[in-house]
């Protein structure tokens, strides 16, 4: 009964939910993979250092939508948790925003599987200082708190 419980919170908590957080930064190949993908994808609006579409990235265009924010250090995508993240990367969007909110962010779950999406923001992650990926960390751990 207890292994039952075990895996049921497991399932629901991490396994069965596809945005729990699959990044590992440590596995060469699977940055290696992301760094194709971004390149090949995200690079024509994010550039191609992840400095963003333009340094104004903040400012809203004329249809209310934002700019391609930057991925690197001084962009806003570590304030974000990875299930965050991964479900606008999915979606587009975060599936709880209003359908009416003015987003340029195509969805790629269609195009990408939700490990090449998880192999994408490991690649972004891999690419920021220390200091910035520690700050990170803390973002998820208050995120599954919050849970």
């Amino acid at each position: 009964m207890v292994l039952l419980t075990g895996a049921g919170l497991w399932w629901f908590g991490f396994g069965g939910n596809t945005t729990h957080g699959g990044t590992d930064i440590d596995n060469a190949a699977f940055v290696e993979r992301g760094k194709t993908l971004y390149a090949q994808e995200c690079a024509a609006c994010h550039g191609k250092n992840r400095e963003g579409q333009t340094p104004a990235w903040r400012r809203p265009l004329a249809n209310g939508s934002f700019p391609a924010p930057p991925h690197d250090a001084t962009g806003h995508t570590w304030h974000h948790a990875d299930s965050l993240l991964f479900e606008i990367t999915k979606y587009g969007r975060l599936q709880a925003s209003p359908k009416r909110s003015q987003s340029n962010m195509p969805a790629f779950g269609e195009k990408f599987s939700d490990e090449d999406i998880w192999a994408v923001l490991t690649y972004i992650k891999s690419q920021w200082p220390a200091t910035i990926r520690e700050r990170h960390k803390a973002v998820n751990r208050q995120h599954r708190g919050a849970r």
